[in-house]
C-alpha cells in the first residue's frame, strides 16, 4: 500500500477520533473566550471540559499507533494491549481534570458568586457547540452501531473491545448533558437573579463527568487485566471441537483479547486414544484452520491433548 494510501485508511479507521478531535477543540476556544467575556462559572466548566476531550482524543490515536507495532521478542502477542492503557488514563484524566477542576470551580463560584453581564454570547456559543458536539456524536452512534449486530447497546458496550468507539461515544453523550446543564445554568441565574445558580451547574457537570469516567475506568480495566472473546465466538469453536470424531471431551477453551482484532485461544482436549503422532498433528492444523476461518480476528491457537481426568475444567 503507498504512503497516501496508508494515510488514508488510518484517517478512515479513526474518524471518530479526528471528528471529535476537530469539533472539541475548536469548541474549547469557543468557550474560553464566552467564560472570559460573560464570567459564566459553567461556561468555564464546559471549556475545561472541551478541552480535556480535545487531549484524550490525542491520547487515544497516540495509543492506536503504539498498539499497532508488530511482535517481538519481549512481547511475542504484540503491543495491542497497550491501547487499554491509554484508554484507562483517559478515564483518570476526565475524573481527575475534567470533574476535579468542574467541582471545584463551582464551589468556589458558589461560595464568591459573580454576576453573568452578558449571556448572549454564551447561548450562542453553547448552540454552536451542541450542533458540533450533535455531529460528532452521530458520527460516534453511526461508527458504534455498525458492529453493533443485534445486541442491545448495553450488551454492544460491554462485549466491546475497542476503547476509542465506546469512549467518545460516552464523551460526546456527557458533553451534549454538559451543555444543556450549562445552558439552564446561565438562564436560572440570569431568571432568579442569583449568580449561584451557574455555580451549581458547574458542580453537576462535574458530577456527570465524575460518573462518565468511572464507568470507562471499569470497562479499560477489564480490557487491561484481559477479557474474553466474544461467548458466540466461543460456542463456534466449541461447536468445531465437538464436532469432530477423534476428540472425545473438549476440557476447555479459553481466550484472552491481545489487542481489539487479536484474540488468542488455549484449548484443552481429549483426544481418542488410537490417534497415532502423526495423525494428531494433521488433525491440529485442521481444526486451527476451520478456527481461524470463524473469525480473522483469532491470530494463536494453543492445542494441548490431555486427559479429561487430569484437566483442570472450570
Amino acid at each position: 500500500m503507498s504512503e497516501t494510501g496508508s494515510v488514508a485508511a488510518h484517517f478512515k479507521a479513526n474518524i471518530v477520533l479526528y471528528g471529535a478531535l476537530a469539533a472539541n477543540l475548536g469548541i474549547a476556544i469557543a468557550k474560553f473566550v464566552a467564560a472570559g467575556i460573560s464570567g459564566s462559572s459553567s461556561m468555564l466548566t464546559e471549556g475545561v471540559h472541551s478541552l480535556v476531550d480535545s487531549g484524550n482524543q490525542v491520547l487515544l490515536l497516540y495509543g492506536q499507533k503504539r498498539a499497532s507495532r508488530k511482535p517481538d521478542p519481549t512481547h511475542p502477542f504484540g503491543y495491542g494491549r497497550e491501547l487499554y492503557f491509554w484508554a484507562f488514563v483517559v478515564a483518570i484524566l476526565i475524573f481527575a481534570i475534567g470533574a476535579g477542576m468542574s467541582i471545584y470551580e463551582g464551589f468556589v463560584h458558589i461560595r464568591q458568586p459573580h454576576a453573568i453581564e452578558d449571556p448572549t454570547l454564551n447561548y450562542i456559543v453553547l448552540g454552536i457547540a451542541f450542533l458540533m458536539e450533535g455531529a460528532s456524536w452521530a458520527l460516534a452512534v453511526r461508527e458504534f452501531d455498525r458492529g453493533r449486530g443485534d445486541q442491545t447497546w448495553w450488551q454492544a458496550i460491554r462485549r466491546s473491545k475497542d476503547p476509542p468507539g465506546f469512549i467518545v461515544l460516552f464523551e460526546d453523550s456527557a458533553a451534549l448533558i454538559g451543555l444543556v446543564i450549562a445552558a439552564v445554568g446561565v438562564w436560572a441565574s440570569i431568571h432568579f437573579a442569583d449568580p449561584r445558580i451557574d455555580g451549581v451547574a458547574s458542580v453537576l457537570i462535574g458530577c456527570v463527568l465524575a460518573g462518565v469516567a468511572m464507568l470507562l475506568a471499569r470497562e479499560s480495566k477489564e480490557l487491561l487485566i484481559g477479557e474474553a472473546a466474544d461467548p458466540v465466538l466461543i460456542a463456534q469453536i466449541r461447536e468445531v471441537l465437538n464436532g469432530h470424531p477423534r476428540i472425545d471431551a473438549v476440557n476447555h477453551i479459553r481466550t484472552v483479547h491481545t489487542s481489539p482484532q487479536a484474540i488468542f485461544v488455549a484449548i484443552s482436549a481429549d483426544f481418542d486414544d488410537s490417534l497415532m503422532m502423526g495423525e494428531a498433528e494433521t488433525l491440529i492444523e485442521e481444526l486451527e484452520c476451520r478456527m481461524k476461518a470463524l473469525s480473522p480476528w483469532i491470530t494463536s491457537i494453543y492445542i494441548r491433548p490431555e486427559k479429561r481426568v487430569d484437566a483442570m475444567v472450570w
